[in-house]
């Protein structure tokens, strides 16, 4: 059996859906990298613009690279959501972070296949990749034939979608390089029609800046006004470039309301203290958003619902120790307004110690007693979800 072929199989074995090999060479990408930081597309996401050139190529990583392996491994499509998020209270959490954090069950399996790579080749190096370190992950997926880069920036496959993780061992050992497989976007646009902020652009540019995923999990500060009724239920990333690729299959139906916790009450994560945070995410992804990002997001989409029945949790929110979860739970309220609405925010200005907290319930009040308005929120589209699963907006 050629080493390739046993690789895969060993692949295979360990759960790896797709395996697939290239050439360690430099990738001819550093026009658009350079455009696309020059542009601050990235956000404040600046570990991508510190030595960029690194990601260009796997030499900084392994001198003597040979290969880098592509694997692919899948996690489960989400369920279609609960009919009614906005009546329900409950949002929505991307479905490749359902469960344990993935970082550690494919390191265990990418452990598991560096040890066949030192059987076949005792004296290569390899190094191993899961998200992690300058390693453009969907351009060696590519080059290795995994699938393509969509519209949506995502790896594409024709037989897998995009519901998968990727991984890369980069090693000494030389293995017979596949092909690179074509585009299969055509003409179809739904994931550029679809995207709530406009963060997708023609020519696979993502505008990272304006993305759910970004301002959910990376991004630190207070969400952009502009931005905040485009989250919708989204609490935690985003699946809707997803959900409506027609190379992803619609996902099996469930009758529980909560299935594998991807759609959480939100008034309950507004009583979590740090310790009881991390009892309930240390070792989930959500941990990444940290416990004053989750509460900033779970604010928001309570303002997005525009149901008075989120008041009292806002409310409680309004005394929160943290300046940000307590300007987001401000703007909540301002968006859904009512007496209640307006009594609590009037009850925190009298005694609110930080200024851009201040200016949060300032306008919020604005907005509460119709001065600038309420309807941008209510107006937002609710995602519907047809009888076959997939979402339209």
């Amino acid at each position: 059996m050629r080493p390739e072929d046993y690789v895969r199989a060993e692949a295979a074995a360990l759960g790896f859906t797709a395996c697939g090999f290239a050439a360690a060479v430099p990738i001819g990408r550093g026009a658009f990298l350079d455009g696309w930081l020059s542009a601050g597309l990235h956000g404040d996401m600046h570990f991508l613009a510190r030595h960029p050139e690194r990601r260009l190529t796997v030499a900084g990583i392994l001198p003597r690279a040979r290969t880098v392996i592509s694997l692919a491994y899948p996690y489960a499509p989400p369920p279609p959501p609960p009919l009614d998020w906005r009546r329900t209270l409950r949002g929505r959490i991307a479905a490749y972070a359902r469960g344990a954090d993935y970082h550690a069950a494919i390191e265990e399996r990418l452990q598991a296949l560096e040890r066949v790579l030192a059987r076949l080749f005792p004296d290569a190096a390899t190094r191993r990749y899961v998200d992690t370190g300058a390693v453009l992950e969907r351009e060696w997926g590519v080059r290795s034939g995994l699938g393509w880069f969509g519209k949506n920036t995502m790896l594409l496959g024709t037989r897998a979608g995009s519901w998968f993780f990727l991984a890369e061992l980069v090693t000494e050992a030389a293995l017979a390089p596949d092909a690179a497989s074509g585009e299969h976007c055509g003409r179809c646009t739904r994931c550029l029609d679809a995207c709530p902020t406009s963060a997708l652009r023609d020519g696979r540019i993502m505008d990272a800046r304006r993305c759910i995923a970004y301002l959910t999990i990376e991004h630190r500060g207070a969400i952009p006004p502009h931005l905040r009724p485009g989250l919708g239920p989204w609490i935690f990333g985003c699946d809707v470039c997803q959900e409506v690729c027609p190379w992803n299959a619609p996902p099996p139906a469930t009758r529980a309301p909560d299935a594998d916790g991807l759609f959480p009450f939100l008034p309950d994560l507004l009583q979590l203290d740090r310790s009881a945070f991390q009892r309930r995410f240390a070792d989930t992804s959500l941990a990444r958003a940290r416990r004053r990002g989750l509460l900033r997001n779970v604010a928001v989409v309570l303002g997005n619902t525009g149901n008075p029945a989120a008041v009292p949790a806002l409310r409680f929110a309004l005394g929160d120790r943290e300046a940000l979860v307590r300007g987001h739970a401000a703007w909540a309220l301002g968006a859904i307004g009512g007496a209640e609405a307006r009594e609590a925010l009037a009850a925190r200005d009298a005694r609110e110690p930080d200024p851009s907290v201040r200016g949060e319930i300032a306008a919020a009040r604005s907005a509460a007693a119709g001065e600038a308005g309420t309807s941008s929120v209510r107006a937002t589209a609710a995602p519907t979800t047809p009888a076959d699963g997939r979402r339209t907006l």
